[in-house]
């Protein structure tokens, strides 16, 4: 299943979020527990069961909770969620060690070392804009942010959903057509950080970044694109958000 923050489980798991924030916790796990209710498939169980978990106040609660998320990860067979193996085995771990069961405690730590490696993320790859380029130019890092214009960006940032690419292009600044490039990394590339593990578990936005250039080599034309009310709430809610972006 693609990542989508249109997607009702998702909204939900971001309604609580907020009320996280704003500490309101009974108010959050709450909400939390209605999008554990809704969720239809394995992606969406492991997204609600993730923030429950957060919930938790007991060692022992958290665990069956971690294990829940880690359960549904596995049978989401999805690259949405294989990003997210490294902490919530390492979470696994801390809990069987607070529980001073240090075998299982091993066992799960030595498991997030194994998934601990780089991006495997293959591609293909995009990226949404409103430039008007062609088949060959590089994308570079030093522009400004779409969110915070007062932020020169220090990365190139790409995706491999084409409907994230589609929605980045839809938010990017300026007057032309929204496009959307089939890009090729020429150097490393990282997880955003921005997503990877500080809002969603993993990297289910399948988002990433790097120094070195993008190379365009095609252009998509097809992608789900957001209604104008979706795309007025989402700017809304980018626009109140007063986190820090991790350049």
């Amino acid at each position: 299943m693609e990542f989508s923050p249109f997607n009702n489980v998702v909204k939900r798991c971001i309604q609580g979020m907020d009320m996280e924030e704003k500490g309101k916790h009974d108010e959050a796990i709450n909400v939390f527990q209605q999008a554990w209710e809704e969720a239809a498939n394995d992606f969406e169980k492991f997204l609600a069961a993730h923030y429950i978990s957060r919930q938790q106040k007991t060692v022992s609660g958290k665990l069956r909770w971690l294990e829940t998320t880690l359960q549904f990860a596995l049978k989401a067979d999805s690259d949405s969620v294989k990003s997210a193996f490294p902490a919530l085995y390492l979470n696994i771990a801390k809990c069987y060690e607070d529980l001073k069961d240090y075998n299982k405690a091993k066992e799960n730590a030595e498991l997030a070392i194994l998934f601990q490696t780089n991006p495997a993320d293959k591609g293909p790859f995009y990226h949404g804009t409103k430039a008007d380029l062609l088949v060959g130019d590089l994308l570079t890092a030093g522009g400004i942010s779409n969110y915070k214009s007062e932020i020169k960006m220090n990365h190139i940032y790409f995706t491999a959903l084409v409907n994230g690419a589609g929605l980045a292009a839809a938010l990017a600044k300026g007057d032309g057509n929204e496009r959307v490039y089939i890009v090729e990394p020429t150097g490393d590339y990282e997880n955003d950080p921005n997503l990877t593990d500080k809002k969603f578990p993993g990297n289910p936005t399948r988002s990433y970044r790097s120094e070195a250039p993008l190379k365009i080599v095609g252009e998509v034309t097809n992608w789900v694109r957001q209604t104008p009310e979706e795309l007025k709430r989402f700017r809304e809610k980018l626009a109140n958000n007063k986190g820090e972006i991790i350049n």
